[in-house]
């Protein structure tokens, strides 16, 4: 379905200002249709010399007589002088049209829309006697409420000049309704509004009362009175009670004659709120002391590492460390980030900062770079996916680039993701591998311990194999000849 702007371009001649009012119109008329009881077509003259409905909303108080969506459409009656009328008059015209689901003539009121003193749309309120509610004191006092709004629409005082809050979330008429005066005293509550004040205490006859008078936070109420505009808050009326309010005033004349105070009970929501707050940051808690453990471990092995004699004893040493350094880098990112998963791309680059402190040297002077974005990750899978990097970036410089080898080169991560799949590549330009290599039959440590993690734990698959010309110059590595340095492609389902 096309929207507002661009049914306003495609058949009418409005400026954008104009288009902006509407939008802004569009944009709160829920409250208005609940209030009337009714459905609310939005009618705009065409350039075609005919009419278009340029939105349409139904009331959640009250029974539709427009079961389809007729947006983008010409009105569903041919007679259109009503809406004529009303746009040359800029008055607001009653009458009755011929709606496609009732036997009977439906009721129409004609509202013009008013923008900068000049009418430049027409608001449908459109409804059948026969299907609508039997008026009560509720249905009279809304439908009274809806008449003064339209009022404000025929004046240009509606929507409010400079709106800016975002009424997506407020209180809807359905909550609760306070109707004030222009003194801001409760001219009358509906039921919910009623039963939202015994909640908080108060059970005295609010009718004739201002709310400070009651005990009832007003500050929504003061706001929206001072600025002439709506004004939406959440308080905490008790401890135990949290109300979500909005105010609008009601103008005639530029001046304040009353208002409407919705009201919404967001206690459970908030209590929610708190608890899953609450809950984050123990988690993140809890990751940040995993973290400091894990590097405690980590510089005790590294002491310990210190008084062996061994040189096979201090490289396994070591390398442990690099391992338990590498798992307290994830739950340091965690213990940072919102939720249980993290960005990938934040773990391996400082996994690049690891490897190039502990595996670069001057007489090996290797570069680690990475490309492109892994996503976000569970932590489930960040923390052997790290393992399994570190492994592979280990392997790339042991076997790339051997002890005295000056020359150095470069170790580029590449990743790669979708909603499915993530693919990390590991490529370095140090010696080739032998063609004859098999990972599914390395004996090593290293390789075993990604070997296992990639098709246990991750449920992914890893090749290693020589270079290729393409995967070189696809690395900004440059040109670089058949069976050069090696290539490692790890996929991981997500």
């Amino acid at each position: 379905m096309a929207t507002l702007v661009e049914l306003t371009r495609q058949h009418t001649s409005l400026q954008r200002d104009q288009v902006a009012h509407l939008q802004m119109l569009v944009s709160d008329w829920g409250m208005l249709a609940d209030l009337s009881f009714a459905d609310l077509l939005l009618y705009a003259p065409s350039r075609d010399g005919g009419w278009r409905i340029l939105a349409q909303v139904r009331p959640a108080t009250g029974q539709t007589i427009y079961i389809d969506d007729y947006v983008g459409l010409p009105p569903t009656y041919t007679d259109t002088s009503l809406l004529e009328r009303c746009l040359s008059s800029g008055a607001i015209i009653e009458g009755e049209t011929a709606a496609p689901n009732t036997p009977e003539p439906a009721r129409i009121e004609a509202i013009p829309v008013r923008h900068q003193g000049v009418p430049i749309a027409v608001l449908g309120r459109e409804w059948s006697e026969r299907s609508g509610r039997q008026p009560g004191g509720l249905e009279r006092t809304y439908v009274s409420l809806f008449e003064r709004f339209a009022a404000m629409i025929a004046e240009g005082a509606f929507p409010y000049a400079g709106q800016v809050a975002d009424s997506s979330a407020a209180p809807r008429v359905g909550d609760g309704v306070l109707v004030l005066d222009q003194e801001a005293r409760v001219h009358y509550g509906s039921p919910n509004a009623i039963s939202a004040l015994h909640r908080v205490g108060i059970t005295a006859n609010a009718v004739g009362m201002r709310l400070a008078e009651l005990g009832f936070n007003d500050a929504p109420v003061r706001q929206a009175y001072e600025r002439r505009l709506p004004v939406i808050d959440e308080f905490e009326q008790t401890p135990e009670v949290t109300f979500l309010a909005r105010c609008m005033p009601i103008l005639a004349g530029g001046e304040v004659t009353g208002g409407v105070l919705l009201l919404r009970d967001v206690t459970e929501v908030r209590t929610r709120d708190k608890l899953l707050i609450s809950k984050d940051a123990t988690i993140r808690e809890i990751h940040h002391r995993v973290k400091n453990n894990l590097q405690t471990i980590s510089s005790l092995l590294r002491l310990q590492g210190r008084r062996l004699q061994s040189t096979e004893a201090k490289a396994a040493v070591a390398e442990s460390v690099r391992r338990i350094r590498t798992i307290a880098l994830v739950h340091e990112t965690l213990s940072r980030e919102p939720g249980d998963d993290v960005a990938f791309l934040e773990i391996v680059r400082p996994l690049l900062r690891l490897a190039e402190e502990g595996l670069q040297s001057p007489d090996r002077p290797v570069r680690f770079t990475v490309t492109g974005d892994g996503g976000r990750l569970p932590s489930t899978v960040a923390t052997p996916l790290s393992v399994v990097l570190t492994e592979l970036l280990q392997n790339a410089v042991d076997h790339g680039y051997p002890e005295g080898d000056s020359r150095g080169g470069q170790v580029v991560v590449q990743l790669t993701h979708d909603d499915d799949q993530l693919r990390i590549r590991v490529i370095n330009n140090g010696r080739p591998l032998d063609p004859a290599f098999d990972i599914d039959s390395a004996t090593g440590l290293g390789l075993s311990i990604v070997r296992t993690l990639v098709t246990t734990e991750l449920n992914g698959t890893i090749t290693m194999r020589p270079g290729e010309p393409d995967d070189f110059l696809d690395a900004g590595l440059g040109d670089q000849p058949r069976g050069a340095g090696t290539v490692v492609d790890l996929t991981v389902p997500v």
